[in-house]
């Protein structure tokens, strides 16, 4: 059984290091709104949706300290392209400004991040059954990263929908990508499924192609940080190159997310903004150099794959097919987000 990811405890904010898996477990605990964003810049919480809930907490801890719109601020230059995160945080302040006048103004937005933790736990669940239903009864797919309950409140996106799958009788054999640089697919993907009982294996990213080519894939599903208007969807680096792949050898690419991961004021993935990451997460593996130490590094942390190679995105009120602009335009009409 996977431990929890986030846990609330009242006057701090206890968060699944997950740096340290698969080999140990263990949390770290954050009182302040500071801490918690140094947690999620170093990624000791990552996913977009469980950066969201760790905000929306880290700035009820901020309240408490009369430090609201520092947190605020602070905690929206954690990590520039996941949009959950700026979601749960005018999701809070909207919270606030409605109940400013209030004495237990810290207790509400705990509450509040309380619910946005629950209900997005809800949401992959319902993900996860509108995704199962595309899957065949017996299933190979492959993943990228981890959009798993690691990734989220619980349950997950992309791997939401391997559990429903299985639940529901599927048999499943899942390919997961290693995901270099920072190898979440193998450390991440592989512990979660392997912990629920699923056949799982992880594969270098170089060899998804090549795996296409000779083994019968039925889909590709993969979760995503930022969903554009036009459909176009930013993933972890290596995403775009899997659906080229998935796309020539004729395998459905799908992407799982929930609505808080749609921008529809962002035209197109042109638009997104891409998080660049520290050379030295290339250039080392375990703290060793694989590289010669002064070599020039390009770390995009993200890459955008256009909607025109994705098949479906898998959201809690089902699933958005092309045209991409008018479907997406029919949930947010005005473009109200």
């Amino acid at each position: 059984m996977l431990p929890p990811t986030l846990k609330w405890e009242g006057d701090a904010l206890r968060l699944l290091d997950q740096r340290a898996l698969p080999l140990e477990t263990k949390y770290r605990i954050c009182r302040d709104y500071e801490e918690v964003a140094a947690a999620i810049e170093d990624m000791t919480v990552r996913g977009a949706p469980a950066i969201g809930v760790a905000a929306a907490y880290g700035l009820a801890l901020a309240e408490r300290e009369g430090e609201f719109a520092q947190a605020a601020k602070r905690l929206a230059a954690t990590r520039p392209t996941a949009v959950n995160l700026f979601w749960a945080i005018k999701r809070m302040e909207e919270t606030r400004a409605a109940h400013e006048n209030e004495k237990n103004l810290a207790e509400l937005l705990a509450l509040e991040a309380a619910k946005i933790h629950e209900e997005d736990a809800e949401i992959n669940k319902s993900i996860g059954r509108y995704g199962a239903a595309l899957l065949p009864d017996e299933c190979a797919a492959i993943t990228h990263c981890n959009a798993g309950a690691l990734a989220t409140a619980g349950y997950g996106t992309a791997l939401g929908v391997f559990r429903a799958a299985a639940e529901a009788g599927k048999k499943l054999k899942i390919y997961a990508d290693e995901t270099r640089p920072r190898l979440q697919g193998a450390s991440l993907t592989a512990y979660e499924l392997m912990a629920d009982g699923l056949d799982v294996t992880v594969i270098t990213d170089s060899m998804a192609a090549f795996l296409m080519s000779r083994t019968k894939i039925d889909v590709v599903i993969t979760g995503a940080d930022r969903v554009a208007a036009n459909g176009d969807a930013a993933n972890k680096i290596g995403t775009y190159g899997l659906a080229i792949a998935a796309k020539h050898h004729g395998v459905p690419f799908y992407v799982a997310a929930p609505l808080s991961t749609f921008d529809v004021k962002c035209p197109c993935g042109a638009e997104i903004p891409i998080e660049e990451r520290a050379e030295d997460e290339v250039r080392k593996i375990g703290g060793q150099y694989i590289t010669p130490p002064d070599v020039k590094v390009w770390n995009p942390a993200f890459d955008v794959t256009p909607s025109e190679l994705i098949a479906g995105i898998i959201t809690e009120r089902g699933v958005i097919r092309a045209p991409y602009k008018e479907n997406i335009e029919k949930i947010f009409p005005g473009g109200n987000a």
